[in-house]
């Protein structure tokens, strides 16, 4: 018999949620064929099976929430161990020939206290906790990275002596009654971490959004004269994408703060720029990132980006594409947003805002003419990201977009 463990998670996530099983009880099953999914944070995980057999178990239901390295279910080997599982599968009784329902283990609930909606104790932390009947209140703020409480902070607060009975948690919100022509619908995982890290967002870093325009003109000509040549050589168009993320690395270089993060009392500076590029999949927004963009090519962030894309659409991104970021691009233009002001994706210290391009009458040399401009949008941690730092960061990004020229000679 081989147990069906959780697989490791990926940075920063501890938990994931039981979305379905692909295999039912009894089934046979081949080696690495995907047998649950598993919906995290972030994206969906297949969980394949470790050898063939057949399904002999399943030890967590759908919607349970497990941890990695959790027990899901268990596989003999060969199709006699369907014979007597230890879960039987849902078959007629011979007494009343009803269906006998699968015998799965509820969750267990935590025996402590729920830690604080958002910043989830670390595991070994958690477990003190519980063993110890302690509420995140009690503990207040942990000395992690984002305020997590970390084992040392449940054992310095141990090590006081006693302490004073936990507040008693208050009362959920019953959901309210549905009127006429409504529908209660449960939100994923990934749309209810999505809610919790913009709010976080919010609440947390000092939040400014500065603004500016581009003149299109001499990117759509660019792109114009040489997408074909382009296309031609390298397999992929060329588009504004590539373009306006390498005027972002170059603004990044001269303004690191804008590619800096936050942590405790400290701030980080990174000597590279890896790219978180928002794209639109089927259960949500994602930000998958472009490791080491800075050194990419603009045909290599032009086919990046196109492989994000369908991964996306086809739910096939892995954790690994979507940790690590050090600044965001996400471009509401393609859906016809004129303006915006775009949230931070913690614990990034800036992102910018791409917009649709619309004709426009403008000034030039003293001539009302039209062009084809887009707003653009940097909000950013005023904690570490200075006004005069963003508005000249935004000033650089047009300055590359307006004369592609100095994106290659780095001027």
């Amino acid at each position: 018999m081989t147990d069906i463990l959780v697989p490791t998670l990926g940075e920063s996530v501890s938990t994931a949620t039981i979305a379905r099983w692909l295999k039912k009880v009894g089934e046979a099953v081949a080696a690495d064929e995907a047998l649950v999914e598993l919906e995290t944070d972030k994206v969906t995980v297949e969980v394949n099976a470790p050898s063939a057999g057949v399904l002999e178990s399943i030890s967590a239901a759908e919607g349970a929430e497990v941890e990695p390295g959790a027990i899901l279910g268990s596989i003999a080997a060969g199709a006699a161990a369907a014979a007597a599982p230890r879960v039987a599968p849902s078959e007629p009784t011979p007494a009343t020939g009803a269906k006998a329902e699968p015998a799965v283990e509820p969750p267990r609930a935590p025996a402590g206290p729920v830690p604080r909606p958002g910043v989830e104790p670390m595991p070994a932390a958690n477990k003190l906790m519980i063993e110890n009947r302690l509420s995140a209140a009690q503990l207040g703020d942990g000395s992690g990275k984002d305020g997590r409480i970390t084992k040392g902070d449940v054992l310095a607060l141990l090590s006081r002596g006693p302490l004073p009975a936990a507040a008693p948690a208050a009362a959920a919100k019953a959901p309210r009654a549905l009127d006429a022509g409504e529908e209660r619908v449960k939100m994923t995982r990934l749309r209810l971490t999505i809610a919790r890290r913009l709010k976080e967002a919010q609440n947390t870093a000092a939040m400014l959004t500065t603004f500016n325009e581009v003149d299109m003109s001499a990117a759509m000509a660019l792109r114009s004269e040489y997408n074909e040549a382009f296309a031609k050589k390298y397999g992929i168009k060329l588009g504004f994408m590539s373009i306006f993320a390498k005027a972002c690395i170059r603004a990044l270089k001269e303004f690191p703060a804008v590619n800096a993060e936050i942590d405790g009392d400290s701030v980080i500076y990174k000597n590279f720029v890896n790219l978180g590029i928002a794209v639109g999949g089927p259960n949500g927004l994602v930000v998958p990132v472009l490791k080491g963009a800075d050194a990419m090519s603009f045909a290599d962030i032009e086919k990046g980006i196109a492989n994000f894309g369908k991964r996306a659409r086809d739910g096939q991104l892995a954790m690994d594409d979507l940790t690590g970021g050090s600044f965001t691009i996400t471009n509401g233009g393609i859906y016809g947003s004129l303006m915006s002001t775009p949230i931070l994706n913690p614990p990034q210290s800036g992102i910018l805002g791409m917009h649709n391009i619309v004709e426009r009458p403008i000034a030039v040399k003293g001539q009302v003419v039209i062009r084809p401009m887009m707003y653009v949008a940097l909000s950013y941690d005023h904690r570490i990201v200075d006004g005069k730092e963003a508005v000249s960061f935004l000033v650089r990004l047009k300055e590359g977009v307006e004369d592609a020229r100095r994106l290659l000679l780095d001027v």
